[in-house]
C-alpha cells in the first residue's frame, strides 16, 4: 500500500498533539468526574489529584482540530494499517478528544489504538504512557501504575512516566512512593507539570503556602500556553478557595477567562463564588453555561444544588437524575465510579455503606477514607465512622470539608466540645468551603 504524505501542517499538529496527550497525565475530563460528589468548593482528591497534576506541556490543538487530526489519521491508516506511529497519535488523539468533549466513548477507541500500537511495537513508551494516562481518567489506578512501571522501565528518562506512576500511587495511598515519583519527575524535566505535582504534594500534607508557591511556577510555565496558562490559574485559585481567600480566587478565575475565554472551570468556579455572596441568580446563569458546554457530573450536581437553593425541587432532581445516567454512561466506558457514586449518595441522603466499603478497596487514599467516614456518619454509624475520618486526616491535610466530616461525627457521638472545635477548624479556614454543608457547620461551631 501507498503510504499517504501528511502535509508539513498535519505534521506539526500530530507531534504537537503528542507532546500534549503525553504530559497531561490523566485526562481532565474523567478525573473531574470524581469531583460529582464533593461538595467542599474545590474537587476533591482522587478526583482532585488530576485537576492538581494534568496540567498541560504546550498549548492543545485548537477547537475542531483535534477531530480533523483524527480523521486524518484514520485515513492514513487505512492505507496502511502497520503504521505504528499513526496508531499511538491516534490513541492520543482519542483521549484529546474525551477531554475536548467530556465523552467517556472515547476511552475504548484511544485503549484499541494504543493497544494496537503497542502490538507494532511492544517498547513504544509514548502508547505505554499513554495507556497509563488512560488507566488514571479510567480511575483504573492499579493498572496506570503497571503502565508507568512499563514506560519508566522502557524510557528511565521520560519524565511523563513518573507523572503516571505518582498519580496511581496517590489513589492508592501510597504517599510517600508518590511524591518520591513527583520529586523525580521534577528533577528530570521542571516543567508546568512537574510544578503542579509538587503542588499537590505540599497540599496534601498541610503546606498550602508551598502548594500556591509551586502552582505560581507552574503558572509562569504555561505562559504562552492560553489553555494551560488558564488550567494553572484555576488550580491556583483554587487553593486560594480553599483557603478562605475568597477575592484572590476570584482574581484568578478572572485571570482564566480573560487567556481562555469560556474556559469551563473558570466558570464553574465563579458560579461557587457568586452563590458564596448569595447572588444565586449568577450563580446558576454561570453553572448552566458550564453544563450546556460540558455536562460533566460535578457541574451538573453543583447547579442542582444550586437549584434546590433556590426552592426548585424538581429542577434539581432533574439535575441530580442527570447525574446518574451520567455515572451509568461512564460505567459502561469503563470508568470506575465507586468512590464518586459514594460520597454523592451520602450527600444526597442515600448512604450506601456497601458501596462506600467497595470504593475504599479500590482507592485506599485519604479520600477513600473519607468517604467511607462519611457514609457511615450519614447511616447513623458513627462509632464506625471515627477511625476512617482519624485516617483522612492522618497527613495533615488542611481540608474543610473533612473538618466538617469531622465536626459531624463527634456531634453524632455526643462529643459537643469536640464538634464544636471541629466545625469552628472548617469555617476557619474557608467560611464558605460547601454549599451544602457550611449553614450545619455554622450550627454545629455555635
Amino acid at each position: 500500500m501507498r503510504r499517504r504524505a501528511p502535509s508539513t501542517r498535519s505534521t506539526r499538529t500530530m507531534l504537537r498533539l503528542l507532546v500534549i496527550a503525553v504530559v497531561f497525565a490523566a485526562a481532565v475530563t474523567a478525573t473531574l468526574l470524581s469531583g460529582v460528589a464533593r461538595d467542599g468548593g474545590e474537587a476533591k482528591a482522587g478526583p482532585r489529584i488530576a485537576l492538581r497534576t494534568g496540567s498541560f506541556e504546550a498549548g492543545p490543538v485548537a477547537p475542531g482540530e483535534s477531530a480533523a487530526l483524527v480523521q486524518e489519521l484514520q485515513a492514513r491508516l487505512r492505507d496502511d494499517p502497520s503504521d505504528g506511529r499513526s496508531w499511538t497519535l491516534l490513541g492520543l488523539g482519542y483521549e484529546q478528544l474525551a477531554r475536548e468533549s467530556g465523552g467517556a466513548a472515547w476511552y475504548g477507541k484511544a485503549d484499541g489504538a494504543l493497544r494496537r500500537a503497542l502490538e507494532l511495537d511492544r517498547d513504544d513508551v509514548t502508547a505505554t504512557v499513554g495507556l497509563g494516562s488512560l488507566a488514571l481518567s479510567r480511575h483504573r489506578f492499579r493498572d496506570a501504575l503497571a503502565f508507568g512501571r512499563r514506560a519508566q522501565v522502557l524510557g528511565p528518562a521520560s519524565a511523563p512516566s513518573y507523572g503516571v506512576i505518582g498519580d496511581a500511587l496517590v489513589e492508592l495511598g501510597r504517599y510517600d512512593a508518590a511524591f518520591s515519583s513527583f520529586r523525580r519527575m521534577l528533577d528530570l524535566k521542571p516543567t508546568s507539570a512537574a510544578y503542579a505535582r509538587w503542588s499537590y504534594a505540599r497540599e496534601l500534607v498541610g503546606d498550602r503556602g508551598g502548594a500556591r508557591r509551586w502552582m505560581r511556577l507552574a503558572q509562569d510555565a504555561a505562559v504562552g500556553q492560553r489553555e494551560a496558562f488558564a488550567w494553572a490559574s484555576v488550580q491556583l485559585g483554587h487553593l486560594h478557595w480553599g483557603a478562605g481567600e475568597g477575592r484572590a480566587a476570584e482574581r484568578q478565575y478572572r485571570i482564566a477567562l480573560a487567556v481562555f475565554p469560556g474556559d469551563v472551570y473558570a466558570l464553574d468556579a465563579l458560579a461557587r463564588v457568586a452563590a458564596s455572596r448569595g447572588d444565586l441568580p449568577t450563580a446558576i446563569a454561570l453553572e448552566r453555561r458550564t453544563v450546556d458546554t460540558i455536562p460533566l457530573p460535578q457541574f451538573v450536581a453543583q447547579l442542582g444544588d444550586l437549584y434546590r437553593k433556590v426552592g426548585r425541587p424538581g429542577d434539581a432532581r432533574g439535575q441530580y437524575a442527570t447525574v446518574s445516567a451520567i455515572e451509568r454512561l461512564e460505567r459502561a466506558n469503563g470508568v470506575a465510579t465507586d468512590l464518586e457514586a459514594a460520597a454523592f449518595a451520602a450527600d444526597h441522603g442515600r448512604p450506601s455503606v456497601a458501596l462506600a466499603r467497595r470504593a475504599r478497596a479500590v482507592r485506599p487514599s485519604i479520600d477513600g477514607d473519607d468517604v467511607l467516614a462519611w457514609t457511615l456518619a450519614r447511616s447513623g454509624r458513627c462509632s464506625e465512622a471515627l477511625p476512617w475520618s482519624r485516617r483522612s486526616l492522618r497527613l495533615g491535610t488542611r481540608d474543610a470539608l473533612k473538618f466538617f466530616h469531622r465536626a459531624w461525627i463527634e456531634n453524632c457521638l455526643g462529643h459537643d466540645a469536640r464538634s464544636r472545635l471541629w466545625a469552628r477548624r472548617a469555617l476557619q479556614l474557608n467560611p464558605n468551603f460547601s454549599l451544602l454543608w457550611t449553614a450545619t457547620a455554622r450550627r454545629l461551631g455555635r
